[in-house]
């Protein structure tokens, strides 16, 4: 019987340690999601327009297919996703990428496919 108890109070007192750390963090996160909400509304045309022009510079460098490349753009952090036919290419995109003003760094997700594959 006594056993049971304790059992049950360790339970509860687990319960009760928990919920205020959710609480708080469901307080500090609804704020926090609205408020870049509203600041990437400003800062949305800006990073479409970087991905615009990191796609434009991937498409006039030499030998490189941007045809199965996509590009994302935020805050000057470009991630680049999708395929190329040439292993040197996945170099090439970040150097392309790194050469657009406006970009501060690049995650280069690339990755190389074998036609017929």
């Amino acid at each position: 019987m006594k056993a049971s108890n304790v059992a049950s109070l360790l339970v509860f007192m687990g319960y009760a340690m928990l919920t205020p750390n959710v609480h708080a963090q469901a307080s500090n996160t609804m704020p926090m999601a609205s408020s870049p909400a509203a600041g990437s509304a400003k800062a949305a045309p800006s990073d479409k327009q970087l991905a615009r022009d990191v796609r434009k510079a991937l498409s006039k460098a030499p030998h490189f297919n941007v045809s199965n490349v996509f590009v994302k753009a935020r805050g000057g952090v470009v991630t680049l996703s999708g395929s190329v036919s040439d292993g040197a290419q996945i170099q090439q995109a970040t150097e392309v990428t790194m050469g657009v003003p406006g970009v501060t760094s690049v995650s280069n997700h690339l990755v190389m496919y074998t036609k017929g594959y």
